[in-house]
């Protein structure tokens, strides 16, 4: 029914352009008219070679090759003088111009209803069975028959989660051992975690390890909209597993159809999305003991889920897959680079130390962007520099090599990196320095790269506060040996304020507010959207005061400490300027020497200039002068 109805859908509307084809052709194929006198002039002089009759109508042509229309009041009276003329003469049948006017007009508007009607009665009948079976079948992989099945071995870094789905393999494979006590095996589990930690690709691994049938969609495949045929798919998508038990059902992003119903119905779409919901839950509910069909579902907001879905007897598991620690990252790293040809000397756990925070997905990307690095220069292999311009593209963007940029410019940024990197060498437990460069690239124009020793899975107050004074450093910098402001301190100034107001209302580290939360973070898995919760005028004032009090503390210890160390920071930002890059090395030795200057200095000098000097209190050589 559903093809007889596309059928004439498609003659309709063809209908209707050669209809109004038609009738366009018409009014431009429209001849002059031509009064009847004139045409009787005409004939006698000769002027007229050849006329149509249709009707009353004449339709004439001149000498000259030109066409008129006219109408004759007696045609029986013109024949014998046209004949007499030698005029040639062609007739067509008579026809009703009326009819023929009414015809040409309403065929399009005729055309045009039934056309609607047809998408009308589309609209409304059901899908039928044939194309809702395609839709599950279409989506079935049969991991029985596939060369290169992915297993457990292209998972790593997620232990306790492959711990946990190793069980549900267990299920698929040997039911029976369970269902002999009685037990109900799951029916649904929910992969959670942030974006691209590598749930779809688990869900994929479990039913290659099993080599069951495993059916992919995501969320938005059954949200359509026309009110019903999501529901419908999931009948007919449980009906189909059901014939190939045991299989496995993967919904991605299944936020899509099951986020949170509201108590007062919807309309449109959201009422789609609540039908479809209610149709996977019910049939959920509708598995047998013998039906092996285990659901999995991926998600990175579990905050928006409907709370039916996680309730016991639907997706009771939920397994919350988090970015790998650094033994992960090496395993994940170790998957990506199989079939890739690195270096004899180099040594894949610098890379995973060196990339915290790091996803799956992300790991997976900067492979392949040091392999993509490689090619361009013509190597045999992949090395660590690789893996290090890759690092920086994929966290600062491609390097901007024809931008222009003034001395002026380069002297302020060099000097601004210098400032962050000192007060990040000097302060305690703040992340070491691992490289410091003045290349523009994506939109920063420069960068000082920290990287943790460990992974850090909470932060102390001390950490924090110095985090706030490195990012200080910059603008300190600027001020102490430029004597200036400049735009360059924005983000910094934005993260600044960022870690301090979190400081305050959320983790509770004011003195004056005490151990309370003032905000809460409602991002879950995704970007943060840190809500505030409800506060008074006077605590609003409060949390402003301190917010500032907190940052303007930083920028004075900033100011405070790169005065101290004037002469490295000197030294640091011209020789950044002529090298543009510094590593921690490098970084090192250029402390040591001015050291040494430092040291020569209050050498040559009396014991009241050294006492003078503002970098007594804190001279790393004092003792030895002393001694």
């Amino acid at each position: 029914m559903a093809r007889l109805i596309n059928f004439l859908l498609v003659f309709f509307l063809l209908g209707l352009l050669a209809g109004t084809g038609a009738l366009f052709w018409k009014l431009e194929h429209t001849l002059p008219p031509l009064a009847y006198s004139e045409f009787l002039t005409m004939l006698d002089h000769g002027e007229v070679t050849e006329v149509r009759l249709d009707g009353g109508r004449i339709a004439l042509k001149d000498d000259t090759g030109q066409e008129f229309a006219t109408y004759a009041p007696d045609v029986g009276t013109l024949l014998p003088e046209l004949r007499r003329r030698q005029v040639a003469i062609s007739a067509e049948p008579p026809g009703d111009p009326a009819l023929r006017n009414l015809f040409t007009i309403t065929l399009p508007v005729v055309l045009v209803l039934l056309a609607w009607l047809a998408v009308n009665r589309t609209r409304q009948a059901p899908v039928p069975t044939e194309e809702r079976e395609d839709f599950a079948r279409d989506k079935m992989i049969d991991m029985a028959t596939v060369e290169r099945r992915i297993t457990f071995e292209d998972v790593g870094g997620i232990p306790e989660a492959k711990e946990e789905l190793i069980e549900i393999i267990d299920f698929l494979v040997n039911s029976k051992k369970f269902s002999r006590l009685g037990a109900n095996i799951p029916r649904g589990v929910l992969l959670q975690g942030p974006p691209g930690t590598g749930k779809t690709l688990l869900a994929k691994a479990i039913a290659g390890e099993a080599g069951v049938p495993f059916y992919s969609f995501s969320g938005s495949d059954f949200v359509e909209m026309f009110v019903g045929v999501g529901a419908s798919r999931v009948r007919d998508l449980f009906r189909e597993a059901k014939k190939n038990a045991p299989c496995i059902v993967f919904i991605d992003e299944i936020d899509a159809v099951g986020v949170l119903r509201s108590g007062a119905g919807g309309f449109g779409g959201q009422d789609e999305r609540g039908q479809t919901l209610n149709a996977l839950l019910v049939a959920m509910d509708g598995f047998s003991r013998e039906d092996t069909i285990i659901v999995l579902a991926a998600t990175n907001r579990p905050d928006i889920l409907d709370p039916a879905l996680r309730r016991p007897g639907r997706f009771d598991r939920q397994i919350t897959i988090l970015p790998p620690d650094v033994k992960g990252r090496l395993k994940i790293l170790q998957v990506h680079t199989r079939d890739k040809r690195l270096a004899e000397d180099f040594d894949l756990r610098e890379v995973a130390r060196n990339s915290p925070g790091f996803t799956g997905a992300e790991l997976a990307n900067l492979v392949n962007e040091a392999a993509l690095i490689a090619a361009r220069t013509d190597k045999d292999f992949i090395d660590s520099h690789d893996f290090d311009a890759a690092k920086d593209r994929i966290l600062m963007g491609i390097e901007r090599k024809g931008l222009v940029i003034s001395e002026q410019d380069r002297k302020t940024m060099a000097f601004h990196e210098a400032g962050h990197a000192i007060l990040a060498r000097f302060l305690p437990e703040a992340d070491p320095v691992h490289k410091i460069t003045i290349i523009p690239r994506g939109r920063a124009m420069g960068h000082t790269q920290q990287l943790p020793l460990n992974d850090r899975h909470a932060y102390t107050k001390e950490y924090l506060r110095n985090r706030i004074t490195i990012l200080m450093g910059g603008r300190a910098a600027e001020e102490i040996i430029l004597h200036q402001q400049t735009t360059g301190a924005e983000n910094d100034l934005l993260q600044a304020t960022e870690i301090a107001r979190k400081m305050i209302c959320r983790w509770g580290m004011s003195t004056l507010l005490g151990p309370m939360a003032f905000a809460r973070n409602e991002g879950e898995f995704l970007a943060e959207n840190t809500t505030q919760l409800g506060i008074s005028e006077t605590t609003a004032r409060h949390i402003d005061q301190e917010v500032k009090k907190l940052v303007d503390t930083c920028y004075q210890e900033a100011l405070e400490m790169l005065m101290l160390e004037k002469d490295f920071l000197g030294r640091l930002g011209e020789i950044l300027l002529q090298t543009e890059t510094l590593d921690r090395e490098e970084i090192d030795i250029i402390f040591e020497c001015s050291q040494k200057k430092r040291l020569e200095k209050h050498q040559g000098g009396s014991p009241a200039e050294c006492d003078s000097c503002p970098a007594a209190a804190h001279c790393t050589q004092r003792s030895d002068l002393a001694a």
